[in-house]
C-alpha cells in the first residue's frame, strides 16, 4: 500500500469536463484545439436556421416564404404555425447561433476583416485530411452522426472558426519549454493504472479502508462503487496517465507510484472528486527523439494557442456588444470600456419583463467532444 492513506492539501488545477478521459490523458489540451468553436453547433436535433451556402451572408433571409406548405384534406397547414412551432422547440439554440455570427459578422466588419468561401472550403479540406477522410465522407459523416448539414457546418462552425482566427491574428510565441513539455505529454512514459472514482470524500476513505486490509479488492471495488460509468465497467482500467495533462495533483501521484500492485491514498483531483489509483507499471516511450516530432509538435502547439486566444477573443467581443434576445426576453448591455453594466455585471431582464427559463449552454469543450466522439 501507498503511504498516506489521508487527503493531499493541494487541489487538480482546473475541472474536469465530461468523461474521465479528461483527467488522465492530456485531453485539455485537445478540447482547446481544433474546433473549440463547436459551440456553435447546438442540439443534433437541430438544423441552423438558415441554410444559404454564404458562410458570411447576413442572418436575415430574403427569400419568399409559400404561405401553406401542407393540406390535410382541405385544412391547410401554414407556413406561421411550422414556424410557430419550431421556435417553441429549437428557437432558443437556433436564435443563439445566429447572434453568435452575427456578433462575429459585425466585429469582421468593423475590423475590415472578410473571409472567402474559397477560404471556408479549404479549411474543411484540411480537418477532413486530418482525420484521414475525403471532405465527402467527412461531411457525410456529420450529416449522419450530428444532424449538422453541409451549410450549416459552414456557416455556424467554420466561418466562426476563420474569422475569429483572423481577429486574434495568428501570431503566437512557442517556447522550447512548450516543446519539451509537449514532446514528453505526447511521446514520453506514461502510467499504466486502475481508478475508482468518488464524488464523496468518506465513500473514498471507506473504500481506502477495505482495501488498506485487501488490495486484491480493487476491481471488484471499481466496478461497485466508482462513479465513472466507462471505467467502472472495466473494472477502473483508464487510459494510460502522461505527464503535463492537465492535472498535476493527479499526476504527481501517478509517477510517484513505483511498485506494481501499489494502491495510492485518497487523491483530491479537484473540488468533490477523489480518486484511488492501483499502479500497473509504465509503457515504453516509442519515439525518444524530439526532433523526429519537432514540427508536428510546434504546429499542434500553434493550433492549441491560437484556439486559446480565440476564445478568449470571443467572450470580449461578446462582452462589447448589445445583445436584446426578446425570445427570452433578456438583454445584455456593453458598456464603454466592453464589459457588460448592470449590478450584477450579467444578462439583465428586458425591462417591465420577467425572464423566460433557459437551458443550461453548452461550454466548448462540451460540444467538442459532442462532435469528436
Amino acid at each position: 500500500m501507498g503511504e498516506g492513506n489521508h487527503l493531499p492539501t493541494t487541489n487538480a488545477v482546473g475541472r474536469p469536463k465530461g468523461r474521465l478521459t479528461w483527467l488522465v490523458g492530456g485531453a485539455a489540451v485537445a478540447v482547446v484545439s481544433c474546433g473549440l468553436l463547436m459551440q456553435y453547433v447546438r442540439s443534433s436535433t437541430t438544423q441552423a436556421a438558415s441554410d444559404s451556402p454564404a458562410g458570411t451572408s447576413r442572418v436575415a433571409s430574403t427569400v419568399k416564404k409559400p404561405e401553406v406548405l401542407a393540406k390535410v384534406g382541405d385544412e391547410p397547414i401554414t407556413y406561421d404555425a411550422v414556424a410557430d412551432e419550431a421556435v417553441k422547440r429549437f428557437g432558443r439554440e437556433v436564435l443563439d447561433d445566429l447572434i453568435h455570427r452575427l456578433i462575429i459578422q459585425q466585429a469582421c466588419e468593423k475590423h475590415k476583416i472578410t473571409v472567402s468561401e474559397q477560404e471556408i472550403t479549404d479549411e474543411i479540406s484540411r480537418i477532413a485530411k486530418k482525420f484521414n477522410l475525403d471532405v465527402a465522407q467527412w461531411l457525410q459523416m456529420l450529416q449522419a452522426e450530428r444532424n449538422i448539414s453541409p451549410n450549416q457546418y459552414r456557416q455556424s462552425v467554420i466561418f466562426p472558426m476563420i474569422a475569429l482566427k483572423k481577429l486574434a491574428g495568428e501570431e503566437v510565441e512557442i517556447t522550447e519549454q512548450d516543446l519539451k513539455e509537449a514532446f514528453v505529454r505526447n511521446y514520453g512514459p506514461r502510467v499504466k493504472a486502475r481508478m475508482i472514482l468518488f464524488d464523496n470524500q468518506r465513500r473514498a476513505q471507506e473504500c481506502w479502508d477495505k482495501l488498506d486490509a485487501n488490495p486484491d479488492e480493487f476491481e471488484s471495488l471499481a466496478a461497485k462503487l466508482s462513479i465513472d460509468p466507462s471505467s467502472r465497467a472495466l473494472g477502473g482500467q483508464i487510459p494510460p496517465i502522461a505527464k503535463y495533462n492537465g492535472n498535476t495533483t493527479l499526476e504527481k501521484a501517478a509517477f510517484g507510484m513505483k511498485k506494481p500492485g501499489e494502491i495510492s491514498g485518497v487523491i483530491e483531483v479537484e473540488p468533490s472528486r477523489f480518486v484511488i489509483l492501483k499502479f500497473e507499471g509504465r509503457t515504453e516511450p516509442v519515439v525518444t527523439n524530439i526532433e523526429q516530432v519537432k514540427d508536428t509538435l510546434y504546429d499542434e502547439l500553434k493550433e492549441t494557442k491560437i484556439q486559446a486566444e480565440v476564445a478568449k477573443l470571443f467572450e470580449q467581443i461578446k462582452k462589447e456588444t448589445t445583445v436584446d434576445n426578446y425570445l427570452t426576453q433578456t438583454t445584455n448591455r456593453a458598456d464603454k470600456t466592453g464589459g457588460i453594466a448592470g449590478p450584477t455585471g450579467g444578462v439583465q431582464p428586458v425591462s417591465g419583463t420577467k425572464p423566460a427559463p433557459t437551458r443550461p449552454a453548452k461550454t466548448a469543450g462540451a460540444a467538442q467532444k459532442e462532435i469528436r466522439n
